[in-house]
This record gives C-alpha cells, structure tokens and sequence, in this order.
C-alpha cells in the first residue's frame, strides 16, 4: 500500500507580511497631512485675493461692460484725435491691436501694443493717448462687485485724414 506523506504545513513568507506601523509613523503621517493642507489653504488664500479680470474683445455683449467699454471709446478717440501724432501728420497712416488694463478706480494697470502697425511713432503714440486719458471712469457698482480689471483689447487705426478710431 501507498505511504502518504503528510502535506507541507504552508508558512506564511516573512517578507509579505506588512509591518504595523509604529506611533512614529503615524505622526509623521498626520505632519504630512497637515502639511498638505496648509499649503491648500494658502494657494486658495491667494487665488481668492488675486485681481478678478474681465476680458472685452471687440464685440462686448454684457450691457453693463458694453456701455463703459463705449464711453471709453469715445474718450480715447477724442482724446486721440486731439492728440494726434505730429509726426505722422499727412505722412503715416496704419492700424495696431491694443490691450489697455483698466482698474476698478479707473486707472489704468497696463498697456501693451498686441500687434504693431508696422510704424513705431504709431504704436508709441496709442501708449500715450491712453496715458493723457487717463484716468477712466470708476467701474459702476454693479460691474465692480465681480471685477477688479477690464481688460479692453481693440484695433486702433489712425487714418489718413488725422483721425483716430478704435473699434
């Protein structure tokens, strides 16, 4: 008759078994964590204090931005006109792409040439007709509840009758 041989008694690997962790452990894991969220609560400090911009391309469809973008047209083609630049007076006509920042008081953050006219005295003189407008109204109260910039981007042309306009 057949001898049977007990089975092998499976031991459990040392290796696979997981260690407890220590106290140690377990603080240094609630450090990390409380780590982890402290540094949430800052960057969400910060974003809520960041500036709240707007962005008005050429075709505003909020009223309430359409009607302060269009008293600011008028005031930087009159201002514009009045200014225009003596050196391109009947000599230098073009158009450029113009970004003005606007604050909620009505100063002016920034203001960067997008796209050039090919024409420096041009392009210099945009800056400058923003900077002798300045400052703009104050944002009324309702657009001044969500915003803290208007960020205006328009073509700007100085034609060829000395003019202006910005649309």
């Amino acid at each position: 008759a057949a001898t049977r041989t007990p089975a092998a008694v499976q031991q459990p690997d040392p290796a696979a078994v997981e260690p407890k962790p220590s106290g140690l452990d377990l603080l240094d894991s609630v450090a990390a964590a409380a780590r982890l969220e402290a540094e949430i609560d800052r960057k969400l400090d910060e974003y809520a204090k960041r500036p709240r911009r707007k962005f008005v391309g050429a075709k505003a469809k909020e009223y309430r931005l359409a009607q302060y973008v269009e008293d600011w047209r008028q005031k930087i083609e009159r201002v514009g006109t009045l200014n225009y630049p003596d050196a391109a007076r009947g000599r230098l006509y073009g158009s450029l792409l113009l970004l003005v920042a606007i604050r909620a008081d009505g100063s002016v953050e920034r203001v960067e040439v997008q796209r050039s006219s090919g024409e420096p005295v041009l392009d210099e003189a945009a800056k400058r007709i923003v900077t002798l407008a300045a400052p703009f109204s104050s944002f009324p109260n309702d657009v001044r509840a969500d915003t803290d910039i208007i960020e205006i981007v328009r073509t700007w042309t100085f034609t060829n009758t000395d003019r202006l306009t910005a649309h």
